[in-house]
């Protein structure tokens, strides 16, 4: 039977007006698919339509009646959009051939019919609508994975994490996240805070271990004027900034140890004096704090504060690595791909089976945000709507880069036609293989950019 994947079923339409056409096409075809439908004219295809679900319809473009192939293109383009569509003609022309691909049709073969080619174009269209079908299938899962404000993954260990943040959101509980770097740990704290009654204050976040020591005080509880040279005016800190809101303190354990006394005694009193001030300030910020390191063995060690280290860890939420959720990186890897194909104005893509197994396989040591970093890389690079294996970067796993002494000898032509062939493929995928405007965009006519196509295999 067909290989669609998801349990779909994979039916075929073969519409040509000679009757020996659509039996032996049938005959031929007949193991690649679930089930052949024949019909011998345009009107009889629709009819058929009206009372089955076809996946691919092969049709001649010369079909009796008012209405050709190319006009069922057109027409099954508007009712049934998700049907691919190969014509076969005995009187093809380049002309012919762009009108199809203009209308949307899936190839465009010539006759006498080759059967081994026939058979090689269904078994892409089967995979293309498996791919799409598992597309679905994955935005499905996404809906139901219970996404959180920008949170996604169905993994038990994620929805633990997931469970915890509704548990403690509605609270003013002081929080402190552990994983990973790149796992995410910010957009927790922003889902801590959107879904709590301080949704409508402020986020506040501050990076402790991107601020030199001198100007972390200042940073964290503001200063007077004239408190320090090059202070000219009063300044508001985080903490005066996150007045009813949320104030989000990442790489925690990244705070000197003058810091951590001030940052102690806000805790514990909830007041704080700005640098150079004398007024205590009442903080009504509500603390989670961050970090990737194991904070039990800093406190052995002595650099970070036991009473601080307990303040902090009121409720803890461990962030598991992507490599512990490996069957959320489908899930992931779809979500980032709709996200900045919207972005960047690309046309929606897909990622083959082969590929998404080498995604699923890689270690990801940079996590969540190497493995959104990579998709957005896919996405701005890649011109065609499939990402297959050769697409992904060498540093995932199963890929590796040969030694540069392995690399064979090419000659200019052989560079020089590589090169061609490539601005070829991204022409035609900026111009949703649409071949006048393709030729248009590359300069040369029509019949040269065929001529191309064919001497480098581009179908």
């Amino acid at each position: 039977m067909s290989p669609t994947a998801m349990g779909d079923e994979f039916h075929l339409l073969i519409v040509d007006d000679e009757p020996n056409i659509r039996s032996g096409l049938a005959k031929g075809l007949d193991k690649l698919v679930d089930r052949i439908e024949t019909a011998g004219s345009v009107n009889e295809a629709l009819d058929k339509f009206e009372s089955g679900e076809y996946q691919l319809v092969i049709a001649d473009v010369r079909l009796p009646g008012d209405r050709s192939g190319l006009e069922l293109v057109s027409l099954l383009q508007q009712r049934k959009p998700g049907t691919t569509t190969i014509l076969i003609t005995a009187h093809g022309t380049v002309e012919t051939a762009v009108e199809a691909m203009r209308r949307g049709a899936f190839d465009f073969i010539t006759k006498p019919i080759d059967l081994n080619l026939i058979r090689e174009q269904v078994a892409k269209a089967v995979d293309h609508h498996r791919l799409q079908s598992e597309n679905r299938e994955l935005k499905d899962r996404l809906a139901e994975a219970g996404e959180v404000a920008g949170i996604v993954g169905s993994c038990r260990a994620l929805q633990d994490v997931l469970t915890q943040i509704r548990q403690v959101a509605d609270t003013d509980a002081t929080v402190l996240i552990h994983g990973e770097s790149g796992t995410g740990k910010e957009l927790i704290a922003r889902a801590i805070h959107d879904l709590s009654d301080r949704s409508t204050g402020p986020f506040i976040a501050v990076n402790l271990g991107a601020l030199p020591e001198t100007l972390l005080e200042s940073e964290l509880f503001g200063h007077e004027k004239g408190s320090f040279t090059g202070a000219s005016r009063r300044k508001p800190g985080c903490f005066e900034q996150s007045t009813g809101g949320t104030l989000f303190l990442d790489e925690i354990t990244e705070i000197p140890a003058k810091s951590q006394v001030d940052l102690l005694r806000v805790l514990e009193t909830g007041q704080y004096t700005r640098v150079g001030g004398e007024e205590a300030m009442e903080s009504d910020a509500r603390i989670v704090s961050a970090t990737n390191r194991d904070i039990p063995q800093l406190v052995e060690d002595g650099t970070f504060r036991e009473d601080l280290y307990y303040r902090l860890n009121i409720v803890p939420i461990e962030v598991p690595p992507l490599r512990q959720r490996r069957e959320d990186i489908p899930l992931l890897a779809d979500h980032f791909l709709t996200h900045f194909c919207k972005r960047h104005r690309r046309e929606e893509k897909l990622i083959d089976p082969n590929a998404m197994e080498i995604l699923c396989r890689s270690s990801w040591p940079g996590n969540v945000r190497q493995l959104r970093n990579v998709i957005e890389r896919l996405v701005v690079t890649v011109p065609r709507t499939e990402i297959s294996p050769n697409d992904l970067p060498a540093e995932l796993a199963g890929k590796q880069s040969a030694p540069p002494s392995a690399a064979p000898v090419q000659s200019l032509a052989e560079v020089a036609e590589a090169a061609e062939k490539e601005a070829i493929e991204a022409a035609l995928a900026a111009n949703d293989f649409h071949r006048e405007q393709t030729a248009k965009a590359l300069g040369v006519s029509v019949r040269t950019l065929h001529y191309k196509m064919n001497r480098y295999g581009l179908h």
